[in-house]
C-alpha cells in the first residue's frame, strides 16, 4: 500500500489529473514464463511512425533485461505487406536476466558464462520466430484496433511463444512532424548511438550516476546516464535531451523520451566517459550523434516566405531532389564508408553504391585484426560483424547494387587494430607494399581473406541480398587475380551473372594489360588517387608536390591511361567506373570521362545530386553537338 505514495506514483497521478484518494491498489498473481529469449514488439515503427512496419527487440533470458535497458537488444524490422524482414541489427548482448536456481527472484548474469561466448553476438531470433511474432502482432493489433506495444517470450522448455502484455503505443503522432531545418556550423562528433526519439536538443551535460543525483538536472540540460529508470522521469522531463550508454530502441529511456517528446540517443556505449560535466553539446537524435558545442540551430521562419531554396543549402528534401534529378546515360553511383549513415542518403539520385569501403567496419565494428581473430578462435565474430555492416547498406537500397571493396588496409593501418602488432610487418613504404590481392593470396593472410569471403557469402545467401558484388583492390598481375578468384570460388563466391567481380584500376600494369584483365573480371573501377600517384611518381600525401601541381588526375598521362582502359574494357564488353572525387571537383574532367564513354561515376554523398546535373549537362551538349555536326 505504501507504494501508492512514492514520489513517482504521486507525480504520475498529478500529471494525469487523478484524484489521489480515489485510487486503489490491486495485486495480480500469474505464472512466470521462464523465457529462453524474450523482448518487446511494436506493431508500428515508433521511430518513424510507419504503421506498415513492425519493430521487434529481442535478447536472451527474461524480458527484464530489454525493458530496463540493461542490454542492447537485437532489432528486427518487418514489413507488414510483404511479411519480410527488411532490416535487422544484431547487437552485442553481454548480460541476461534469468530465474534464480534456488529461492525466489531473478539474477543478472553474463551471457558468455551462462550460454557461451558465441551467443554474445549470435542472433537471438531465427527468421521463422521473427515472422511468427510479426504474425501474432498483427492479429493483436487487429483485435485492439490500434498499434500495440507487446511484451513476449519463448518458453525455455516448451519453446512456445507467450504474449505477456499488450498496450496501445502512446507515442504515435496524429500527423508527421515537419522536420526542422538546420544550419550546420561545425560538426565534431563525440559519441554515436541509436536514435531512439527523434529530434535535436542542445544544452549542458549533466552526468547522473545514481538516482540520488537527479535533482541536479535543471531545465534545458542534457541528461547523460548509463541507463534511465522510472524514478528518473521527473528529471527527464526537465532535460532537453537524453543520452544513455546502454539500451535499445524499446528500453525505458527510449519509450519515455518519445512519450515526453524529447530527443534521445541510447546505446552510446561510452557517453558517460566521453562527455564531460557542464560541456555544451548538440544531441542529434535523428542521426544518433552527439556533437561538441551548439552547432545546429533552427532556421528563421522568415526564410520560408518568398525565399529561394537551393540544394546546396540542404533545404530540399531528398525525395524532391530525386524527383528533380535528370536522367543520365552515365550511371551515378555513391561512395560509402560508414554503414549506419545509409539511411540519410538512400533517397539521393544514385543507381547503387560504386564503392563500399569495409575499413570502417573493421575499425569500429570488428575492432581486431582478422588473423588475430583466427589465432584466438574468434573468426565467426569477424564474419558476423562484417556481414552485419554490409547487410545494413545492401538491404536499405535493394535491389540497387552494392560494390563492396574487400579490405584495403596497408600494413601500418592493420597494425593499429587489436593484435595487429603481433602479425603485421613494419614496411618502409606501405603505400606500395603488402596490400590488396597480394595480401589475400599470401599464407600469412589467406585465412583472414577467407573470413571476408564467408561474410559476403552469408549476406548473399543467408540474407538473400544478391545485390552485393565484390571489388578487389590494388591488383598487380593476372596470375594473382586468377589465384584469388580460385580462393573466392572455394568459399562459395563463384563469378557469374548474379555475382560480379570488379577490380580497382590503380596500378599502371592494369592499364597496360587491360585486355588480359578484362577477360577475367566483370568491371573496372578507376582509383584515380593511386593511379595518379603511380603514373606521376608523386606521393599523394606530399603537400609540396600537391602544391606544385604534380598530383593532378587531369594530367595528360593519367587521362591517356584512363582512355586506354575504357577502350580495352568496352572491346570485351566490360564496364568501367571511377570512384575518386575528380569528376565532382573538376567539370572538365567529368566532361572528359563522359566523352570517353565511362559507364559510371561514383562520388561522395554530398556531391551526388551535383554530379548528376553536371553529367546530364555534358551528355546534352554532346547530343546537341552531334546533331549540329560539330
Amino acid at each position: 500500500w505504501a507504494s501508492l505514495w512514492t514520489a513517482r506514483a504521486i507525480y504520475y497521478r498529478q500529471n494525469q489529473n487523478f484524484n489521489h484518494f480515489e485510487v486503489s491498489l490491486s495485486v495480480v498473481v500469474q505464472k512466470m514464463v521462464n523465457s529462453e529469449k524474450s523482448g518487446v514488439m511494436f506493431t508500428a515503427n515508433p521511430i518513424t511512425n510507419d504503421t506498415n512496419e513492425i519493430m521487434i527487440n529481442s535478447s536472451w533470458g527474461l524480458g527484464e533485461a530489454v525493458v530496463s535497458g540493461a542490454v542492447t537488444p537485437d532489432e528486427f524490422i518487418v514489413n507488414k505487406t510483404t511479411k519480410e524482414i527488411i532490416e535487422k541489427h544484431i547487437a552485442e548482448k553481454t548480460v541476461m536476466v534469468v530465474k534464480k536456481d534456488e529461492g525466489v527472484g531473478t539474477v543478472e548474469i553474463d551471457v558468455k558464462d551462462y550460454l557461451g561466448y558465441e551467443y554474445v553476438n549470435k542472433e537471438s531470433l531465427r527468421e521463422d520466430e521473427v515472422l511468427k511474432l510479426a504474425e501474432y502482432g498483427m492479429k493483436i493489433e487487429k483485435v485492439y484496433g490500434s498499434p500495440q506495444d507487446i511484451e513476449w517470450g519463448f518458453d525455455k522448455d516448451t519453446k512456445e511463444l507467450y504474449i505477456l502484455q499488450s498496450r496501445p503505443i502512446t507515442t504515435m503522432e496524429g500527423e508527421k512532424e515537419v522536420e526542422k531545418k538546420v544550419e550546420v556550423k561545425e560538426l565534431k562528433a563525440l559519441v554515436r548511438g541509436l536514435a531512439a526519439s527523434p529530434g535535436i536538443g542542445t544544452g549542458r551535460v549533466k552526468i547522473i550516476n545514481d538516482i540520488s543525483e537527479i535533482a541536479r538536472v535543471e531545465e534545458g540540460d542534457i541528461l547523460v546516464t548509463v541507463m534511465t529508470n522510472p524514478d528518473m522521469v521527473p528529471a527527464m522531463r526537465r532535460a532537453n535531451a537524453v543520452v544513455t550508454d546502454e539500451g535499445g530502441r524499446t528500453c525505458h529511456a527510449a519509450i519515455v523520451s518519445r512519450e515526453l517528446g524529447i530527443p534521445c540517443i541510447v546505446g552510446a556505449k561510452e557517453a558517460t566517459a566521453v562527455l564531460k560535466e557542464g560541456m555544451e553539446v548538440t544531441v542529434d537524435a535523428k542521426r544518433g550523434v552527439v556533437y561538441e558545442g551548439i552547432v545546429l540551430q533552427e532556421e528563421e521562419e522568415a526564410r520560408a516566405a518568398g525565399s529561394s531554396i537551393s540544394v546546396q543549402q540542404g533545404l530540399l528534401s531528398e525525395d524532391l531532389v530525386h524527383q528533380l534529378a535528370p536522367i543520365t546515360a552515365t550511371k551515378i553511383y555513391m561512395n560509402l564508408g560508414e554503414p549506419n549513415i545509409i539511411g540519410r542518403y538512400k533517397n539521393l539520385p544514385f543507381e547503387g553504391i560504386g564503392l563500399m569501403r569495409t575499413e570502417f567496419i573493421f575499425t569500429n565494428m570488428i575492432g581486431a585484426h582478422p588473423m588475430y581473430l583466427v589465432k584466438t578462435g574468434q573468426g565467426k565474430l569477424m564474419v558476423d560483424k562484417l556481414a552485419e555492416g554490409i547487410t545494413i547498406v545492401a538491404q536499405e537500397i535493394y535491389p540497387r547494387p552494392v560494390v563492396v571493396r574487400m579490405s584495403d588496409f596497408r600494413t601500418n593501418e592493420f597494425r593499429g587494430l587489436k593484435g595487429g602488432d603481433e602479425v603485421e610487418p613494419i614496411e618502409a613504404n606501405p603505400m606500395i607494399g603488402w596490400r590488396g590481392v597480394s595480401r589475400y593470396i599470401s599464407p600469412e593472410y589467406e585465412e583472414g581473406f577467407r573470413l571476408e569471403c564467408k561474410a559476403m557469402r552469408k549476406v548473399r545467401e543467408e540474407y538473400g541480398l544478391d545485390n552485393v558484388w565484390a571489388m578487389l583492390p590494388f591488383v598487380r598481375t593476372t596470375w594473382e587475380l586468377e589465384k584469388v578468384k580460385e580462393i573466392m570460388a572455394e568459399e562459395g563466391l563463384v563469378q557469374d551473372k548474379g555475382f560480379k567481380i570488379w577490380i580497382m584500376a590503380e596500378v599502371p600494369a592494369v592499364v597496360f594489360q587491360a585486355e588480359e584483365f578484362a577477360k577475367l573480371v566483370d568491371g573496372f573501377s578507376i582509383g584515380s588517387n593511386d593511379l595518379t600517384q603511380l603514373i606521376m611518381g608523386a606521393d599523394r600525401d606530399s603537400g609540396i608536390l600537391n602544391n606544385m601541381g604534380y598530383f593532378d588526375e587531369r594530367n595528360e598521362a593519367v587521362k591517356r591511361a584512363i582512355s586506354t582502359l575504357i577502350k580495352a574494357a568496352h572491346k570485351h564488353g566490360k564496364t568501367v567506373s571511377i570512384c575518386g572525387q575528380g569528376p565532382s571537383q573538376y567539370p572538365e574532367f567529368a566532361e572528359f570521362l563522359v566523352q570517353e564513354g565511362i559507364d559510371s561515376i561514383s562520388v561522395n554523398p554530398d556531391t551526388v545530386a551535383y554530379t548528376r546535373r553536371l553529367v546530364a549537362s555534358v551528355e546534352q551538349r554532346m547530343i546537341l553537338n552531334k546533331i549540329r555536326g560539330i
